[in-house]
């Protein structure tokens, strides 16, 4: 065990911190899976420090306070290289031989870390720069982080938690599929993740963490630029973009640099940190209130680019909601060619009185998604004010803004723009994973009047012929469509839920209802009552499934689906011969390990019954920290209690 722990360790530092990767993916996931085996067998034998602590598997009900010892200051701003020679003429005034480090400012949040005799023992958000909160479990799952440092020393670093935009591009990807509202940039989707009560979910997004100070960094080094030194021997991530420099002069060039530097790196930077960089002038220099005066952040600019909003189209998605889409002259906005961007909604336009023809600021909200800012007013000539369209640009219908919310819909359940988008859902990887109808295929087969529904997707074997003379198909192409349509009859009922589009029901609550309702029967029959007693379903996805099976539409469908042969009903799988067979198991207390639909499904998997209350019936309480009454009642009663460790070596291989 400690061997793979050296092994894992190294491979993580290899990979995450100095971006040069020692072994194979598989060969990682190898050795981690045997370090996980091993210690579910002895447990005695896991450290605190054990790298299977990244993977995640804690629900927490909430995060701590946490004082800081010595306060999280925030930095002074500047904007210009005028701001930026007020700030160095200041410091002239009380000291003369001095240099500065110029270090990027990452866009994330920030954290700060307490390790003991080399191990990491907690970290800590900002907060109000006085009191964070304990966010140790959750910063635990960040694969850069040291758990153990190359010295056994007691030490407080800060840094910045950010999630790159490899990460960002994944988790919307993901939220897409699961038709769940998008982040809007990478800090955003950073400081939500950070403050997730189920750390498996923070482990699953990817952040990373750059370290760039210790406190009271005097103790163990003289400079700024020996403290990022030292933090990199001591095994942490460090942003290697830092520049010592001498002089003004210099100091513009470098920010000049950076501001270059930046549209092509792998995550956000909204500035430069600029520091002096001899720690025994501090003291000197002096500190405000609020800042130190030998620090200071320069802020970029956020690159905005005039250009003329030619028009405002419409998109349908897949649930009908009617966007409205700036359609611009193209324009070179932070690297890249801009022709459109998102309006969001009628209150949004409205809001910022954008009209067609006017001239806009543009710039990419977290470098990444193309926005309007605002209208260039003073050069609006005639435009007329905006309104929202009332039929659908697609197929005519009335287009409907329901109570309470911002989107308009499409009326039309058959509306042939919103088909398009739910064929595109239902045939995709994450639903029914229909190879090669894909997108573009799914387009022009409803051009060409093949795909108007779901339905019509397994009656395209009735025209393979005519599909094999189109432009681009062949025998071949056709031949395997049709496979990958058949094979798609075997997808489990929850990805023919998913793949459905109902509205709010992603891939996880299709899980959720399916094992609630095993056949698709039952699921039509299920009351709002029912659903929204369901953990993890509410309200508003409770109301969309029953509006969902009370429409007519939606039932002939299904039942065409049924005479196709597709899987309408939950199957648990084989029985595994274990000792939960058959026998009530009762969860109480707080699980570290496992969250409690986890504990659930794999006590299900084995054959046994997750009960709510102890009584003579009950063959196993499963007792976590802080049980209460049920724990107690089973020692009275004299029902067998086993703690969770126990039970992660019982259900060993299964998760």
């Amino acid at each position: 065990m400690t061997e793979l722990i050296e092994i894992i360790n190294q491979a993580n530092y290899d990979y995450h911190t100095m971006d040069a990767p020692s072994i194979s993916d598989q060969q990682y996931d190898q050795f981690l899976k045997e370090l996980i085996s091993l210690e579910a067998k002895y447990p005695e034998y896991k450290t605190e420090d054990s790298p299977t602590e990244k993977i995640g598997g804690v629900v927490l009900s909430g995060f701590d306070k946490v004082t800081h010892r010595v306060p999280m200051m925030s930095l002074s701003n500047v904007f210009n290289s005028e701001e930026l020679q007020q700030f160095d003429e200041r410091i002239k005034k009380v000291v003369t031989d001095y240099s500065f480090v110029t270090e990027l400012k990452i866009d994330g949040l920030a954290v700060s870390l307490t390790y003991e005799k080399g191990l990491f023992v907690r970290a800590a958000t900002r907060g109000n720069g006085v009191v964070g909160e304990d966010v140790t479990k959750n910063v635990k799952t960040i694969k850069s982080l040291p758990l153990r440092l190359s010295e056994p020393i007691d030490i407080e670093v800060r840094g910045e938690i950010y999630m790159p935009h490899k990460s960002f591009n994944q988790v919307n990807r993901q939220r897409l599929s699961n038709d769940e509202a998008l982040f809007a940039n990478p800090r955003n989707a950073a400081a939500g993740t950070i403050r997730q009560l189920d750390t498996k979910v923070v482990a699953s997004r990817n952040l990373d963490l750059f370290i760039y100070t210790i406190v009271n960094a005097e103790q163990y080094v003289k400079t700024q630029k020996e403290a990022l030194e030292y933090l990199s021997k001591l095994g942490f991530k460090v942003n290697q973009n830092y520049q010592l420099v001498f002089g003004i002069g210099a100091l513009i060039n470098q920010i000049e640099d950076y501001d270059r530097l930046r549209k092509a790196l792998a995550y956000d930077t909204d500035g430069v940190v600029i520091k002096v960089n001899e720690f025994d002038l501090y003291a000197t220099i002096g500190y405000t209130s609020k800042f130190p005066k030998w620090a200071t952040a320069y802020k970029f600019q956020a690159e905005q680019v005039e250009t003329v909003l030619t028009d405002i189209t419409f998109q349908i998605g897949r649930t009908g909601v009617v966007t409205p889409v700036a359609e611009l002259e193209p324009v070179l906005v932070s690297g890249s060619t801009v022709a459109r961007a998102t309006l969001h909604n009628e209150d949004y336009i409205v809001a910022k009185d954008i009209r067609i023809g006017d001239t806009v600021l543009v710039h990419k909200a977290g470098e990444i998604i193309p926005e309007v800012i605002e209208v260039v007013l003073s050069k609006r000539t005639h435009q007329q004010p905006f309104k929202m369209i009332e039929v659908c640009p697609v197929c005519g219908k009335p287009v409907i803004r329901k109570e309470g919310e911002a989107d308009h819909y499409c009326s039309n359940p058959s509306c042939p723009g919103k088909n398009i988008n739910i064929l595109i859902h239902f045939s995709s990887r994450v639903a029914m994973d229909i190879d090669t109808l894909g997108e573009k295929v799914v387009e022009t087969f409803h051009d060409l009047g093949y795909l108007n529904t779901i339905t019509d997707i397994y009656l395209l074997k009735n025209f393979s012929e005519e599909l094999k003379e189109l432009p681009g198909f062949g025998e071949k192409k056709v031949e395997n469509l049709l496979v990958a349509i058949e094979n798609s009859k075997l997808q489990t009922f929850d990805k023919l839920i998913f793949g459905l589009g109902i509205k709010h029901v992603g891939a996880k609550v299709a899980k959720i209802l399916v094992k609630n309702y095993p056949s698709m029967e039952l699921l039509e029959k299920a009351t709002f009552e029912e659903l929204n007693s369901i953990p993890d379903i509410g309200e508003m996805i409770a109301q969309s499934i029953v509006s969902y099976f009370a429409d007519p539409i939606n039932l002939e469908l299904i039942e065409e689906l049924k005479s196709f042969g597709l899987c309408m009903t939950y199957e648990k799988g084989e029985q595994i011969e274990h000792p939960f067979n058959n026998k009530t198991i009762v969860l109480t207390g707080k699980l570290q390990i496992f969250t409690r639909d986890q504990a659930s499904d794999l006590i299900e998997k084995l054959g046994g019954k997750v009960s709510s209350s102890v009584s003579s019936k009950t063959d196993f309480v499963v007792a976590g920290e802080d049980a209460g009454s049920k724990l107690k009642k089973a020692n009275e009663l004299g029902v067998k209690v086993i703690d969770e460790q126990t039970f992660k070596v019982m259900v060993d291989g299964l998760y």
